[in-house]
């Protein structure tokens, strides 16, 4: 049986977050490219609101790998995009602890000419996730300007400054959400969740552990746990999770490798998709 003969079911489509990791949504993307099917609705936060906005803007899985390894192909390319990103200002480099990036501006310098601009203008329903940094909750975002949202979704605290939206500051939708598929249920038949954030991984040359890992580690324990705690009161039908590994949140000059070792979610999604699609069909 493949999908065509049948009447397809409404897919939802959560990507969920986890920096350089998430570059294993691609695969995902792909195995439904593969089957012919596209989610009715998508819902993204931190990295994946970004490959979020690119699926839902009608590039295909393959389109959106070959955007990636062609921005991070070349290190003097990715340098002088992050040239540009430097504080305009000698005294801003000091002015509160260590440099933050604005996210807007990192999207206008990296992928801005890959996205609509707007929610309107995507071809599948988008919502993305972030989180209100004083009050404590997340935001979702729907319709309006789509950049200002996704920055919104991606601003990794430390990493990033907190996007200000009207008498907000919001900050990393995977604070509060990391894999958002509540809410899909509402409108989707069969929903997907890939869960991209990982969980500390001991490194072979080291027997203590750095700053570093210390914080993405401290970081993916807690979006674990509150992970953990939503499939404890819901479960979508289909959950895609790579390898642990020792990838890093901003090991994106890594893309080829983190690819390859997130090339069998491809066939394994596939395989899950077509058993629950199979079992849909009896069922109904």
């Amino acid at each position: 049986m493949t999908p065509e003969t049948t009447s397809a079911p409404r897919i939802g489509l959560a990507l969920g977050g986890g920096g350089a990791r998430g570059l294993a949504h691609i695969p995902v993307l792909e195995a439904l490219d593969d089957l012919g099917l596209k989610p009715t609705k998508i819902a993204g936060t931190s990295i994946g609101a970004i490959f979020g906005a690119a699926y839902a803007s009608g590039r295909s899985g393959e389109e959106i790998r070959e955007i990636v390894l062609e921005i991070f192909a070349d290190n003097n390319s990715v340098l002088s995009r992050l040239w540009q990103l430097r504080p305009k200002r000698f005294a801003d480099m000091f002015r509160s602890g260590p440099v933050q990036f604005d996210p807007l501006r990192v999207l206008e310098v990296f992928i801005a000419e890959y996205l609509p601009n707007r929610f309107e203008d995507l071809e599948i329903p988008l919502r993305l996730l972030a989180t209100d940094f004083y009050g404590c909750q997340e935001v979702d975002f729907e319709a309006g300007p789509l950049l200002p949202a996704v920055a919104a979704s991606i601003a990794i605290p430390a990493l990033f400054r907190p996007v200000r939206h009207g008498d907000r500051f919001l900050i990393d939708g995977g604070v509060v959400n990391p894999l958002p598929f509540d809410g899909l249920r509402d409108c989707c038949d069969i929903v997907i969740a890939v869960d991209v954030v990982g969980a500390p991984v001991p490194r072979k040359e080291r027997e203590d552990i750095n700053m570093l890992d210390s914080l993405f580690g401290s970081s993916q324990i807690l979006m674990q746990t509150i992970t953990t705690q939503k499939l404890k009161v819901d479960q979508p039908d289909i959950l895609v999770r790579p390898p642990h590994d020792t990838i890093r949140v901003l090991d994106f000059m890594k893309a080829e490798r983190i690819l390859n070792q997130a090339e069998s979610l491809r066939e394994s999604t596939k395989e899950q998709l077509l058993a629950v699609l199979v079992k849909s069909k009896e069922l109904t």
